[in-house]
């Protein structure tokens, strides 16, 4: 019994080692088997690349065929995904077929240029796609937010992506799903069939240059691209008004207009005048200057300058029949002060221009009307006409309740002569406010803004001259009763807006420090493309100059002289003197001129009329202020007058 006992022991004992011989193998056979799976995996794809790789050869017909009808179906793709509808653009095809041809040509170009770089005809193909279908994915979206179109100079907006997300009207529909899979589709075709260029490297070098040196010419050559543009019957009507900008845009469509207004805004860049001098500036400031304001004897008042994101009377198109109860408020405020008529110099977006116009006193005309004229400043102290306020004693505040880099404010404002900016940062939660910060549809309601003004005049040791760019009342219209009813909804927000005001004057009844308030909008609201109540009024580049004018008013809580308001309309640059002259401000040989300007040409805007001939002196006067060398008199001292670019 014992030896059978041993005997099982010892067979058990070499049962368990082959147990446990067998676990070990089948954990080690595990990996094995992982590796094996891998390996089939990258024979399949070794497999799959060397077949690729066979069919540039094998189907080397039809992959030139690829890359021959490549750029007619980005063109249309990319036109069609900007238009939405098919049927509209084969209607624009039949309308303007040389129109299609120079886009096909232009696009056939660009490729030449891609695929030369890059060899490979399935990377060229999805880099020029990408580019195509994210810049007309941008133009859909940009249209259907504000009834405006894409240019190229839109593009420096690229780093505020964030903040432009919160404006726009986004929305993926099933029609750009399949557009986009369409789009999708050709590139794996093309990554199947694999076409390539064979070329030698300094053809491809040839190409590339011959291509980049086509579109640069299409771009800064006037005398390559007219006659092209003639031939190709291009739409090329000088304009910055946004509605002619529009019809243009219907002539050319995306493409076609895109290049067309790069080759306009670079005609229109801004180059010094050749007779450019001290001397020349001396000869314009030669004027009699009145020496004897004296602010009243003394008396400085603060001066409040509110320009109301969006804020526009929309009263003056009768057939609209608003409600008299969204614009009560505005209409108390005018009738305790003093109205009036001014003409900004955009509408619908570029809210920068209008405030360039009313913190410089200068034209945006005068530097060519850019959409973003503070990127046009020489990098030093600039003499914006809080540099004034703050040589006289006072203390200078800039307030706006939005995000300090946007449209790179706080980096350049800071040149203004401003002693406190005040933002608020939603995406940071960030902000110098120091009321309570309450918000009314997407932004900061226009309510606590005024709060932050009151509390400025009653701790300043000082008078203030305060600007603020409110941001309340900007798009997107659609958090009301009624999402999609998004004129309705900016009606309610503008009514709530003068609540405020109304606040806002009651508080100011009640502090002895006399104030001067200038209230206005900036420009007419964006509201969408094609369902807007632009549209709806049929308001095009012949009858559109009503959203260019701007109601204001002045207000005062002491006798504030208002008989220096103008009767009749002036341009925005033109109201800080009608401030200066009300609180009997001190002039200067410049401040003489300008109430010149305003008595000769009152109002001066291409937006507003095209016709207007140029004033040279008004223009070269605002170039030597804000680019060039500042030889007009300036409230700046002369060793912070250093331009640094």
């Amino acid at each position: 019994m014992k030896k059978r006992s041993a005997i099982s022991a010892e067979t058990s004992a070499v049962k368990t080692d082959k147990a446990v011989m067998a676990d070990v193998n089948s954990k080690i056979e595990a990996p094995q088997a992982a590796g094996s799976e891998k390996k089939a995996r990258l024979k399949k794809l070794k497999e799959f690349n060397e077949k690729r790789a066979a069919n540039t050869n094998k189907y080397s017909k039809f992959n030139a065929f690829l890359l021959f009808i490549f750029p007619i179906f980005i063109c249309f793709m990319a036109e069609i995904n900007q238009g939405k509808y098919i049927s509209a653009f084969f209607r624009f095809i039949v309308k303007r077929p040389t129109v299609i041809i120079f886009d096909i040509l232009l696009t056939a170009v660009l490729f030449t240029f891609i695929i030369s770089i890059l060899k490979k005809g399935w990377i060229a193909i999805l880099v020029h796609s990408f580019i195509y279908m994210a810049l007309s994915t941008t133009e859909l979206f940009k249209y259907g937010t504000n009834g405006n179109h894409l240019i190229l100079s839109d593009m420096k907006l690229l780093r505020s992506v964030k903040s432009l997300s919160s404006f726009a009207y986004i929305k993926i529909t099933p029609r750009l799903i399949v557009y986009y899979l369409i789009v999708i589709a050709f590139i794996l075709l093309s990554f199947y069939f694999n076409p390539k260029i064979n070329s030698k490297p300094m053809k491809r070098v040839a190409f590339a240059c011959a291509s980049t040196i086509s579109v640069a010419a299409l771009i800064i050559l006037p005398s390559f691209y007219n006659p092209i543009y003639k031939v190709f019957a291009i739409d090329t009507k000088a304009a910055t008004n946004s509605f002619i900008l529009n019809e243009k845009f219907e002539h050319n469509r995306f493409i076609a207009f895109i290049l067309q207004t790069a080759s306009e805004s670079y005609s229109n860049r801004l180059v010094v005048p050749k007779d450019y001098s001290e001397a020349y500036i001396d000869e314009i400031m030669n004027v009699t200057v009145n020496a004897q304001e004296d602010f009243n004897g003394g008396q400085k008042p603060n001066v409040i300058v509110i320009m109301s994101e969006s804020n526009a009377d929309f009263r003056v198109f009768n057939e609209l029949k608003i409600d008299k109860k969204y614009y009560k408020k505005f209409d108390k405020a005018v009738s305790e002060g003093k109205g009036g008529i001014a003409i900004t110099p955009t509408y619908a977006s570029w809210t920068v221009r209008s405030e360039f116009e009313l913190l410089f006193g200068l034209p945006v005309r005068g530097i060519n009307t850019p959409n973003m004229p503070q990127r046009e400043l020489a990098d030093r102290e600039q003499p914006a006409l809080a540099q004034y306020y703050k040589s006289w004693g006072y203390n200078t505040i800039y307030v706006h309740p939005f995000q300090n880099n946007f449209y790179s404010r706080s980096r350049i404002y800071g040149h203004f002569g401003f002693r406190k900016m005040i933002y608020h940062d939603d995406y940071e939660n960030t902000t110098d406010f120091t009321v309570p910060v309450k918000h009314f549809g997407t932004y900061v309601d226009d309510s606590t803004v005024f709060e932050q003004i009151i509390k400025e005049i009653k701790t300043s040791k000082q008078p203030i001259y305060l600007h603020t760019t409110t941001m309340q009342n900007h798009q997107p219209y659609n958090q009301g009763e009624d999402p999609d009813d998004e004129f309705t909804n900016y009606l309610t927000w503008i009514s709530h807006s003068y609540d405020g005001l109304e606040t806002f004057l009651k508080e100011l009844k009640n502090i002895e420090e006399p104030t001067l308030v200038f209230f206005v909008g900036d420009h007419f609201p964006s509201l969408r493309g094609e369902t807007s109540v632009y549209n709806q009024l049929g308001l095009n580049g012949e009858n559109c100059k009503a959203l260019y004018q701007q109601k204001y008013f002045f207000w005062s809580n002491y006798n504030a002289d208002f008989s220096y308001v103008p009767n009749h309309e002036i341009s925005f640059f033109y109201i800080p003197y009608v401030i200066f002259n009300i609180i009997d401000a001190p002039r200067d040989a410049f401040i003489e001129k300008m109430n010149g300007f305003m008595e000769k040409e009152p109002v001066y805007s291409d937006e507003y009329d095209s016709d207007t001939p140029r004033d040279d002196e008004l223009d070269i006067l605002t170039i030597d202020r804000v680019v060039m060398d500042e030889y007009s008199p300036s409230p700046i001292p002369d060793d912070e007058l250093i331009t640094q670019n």
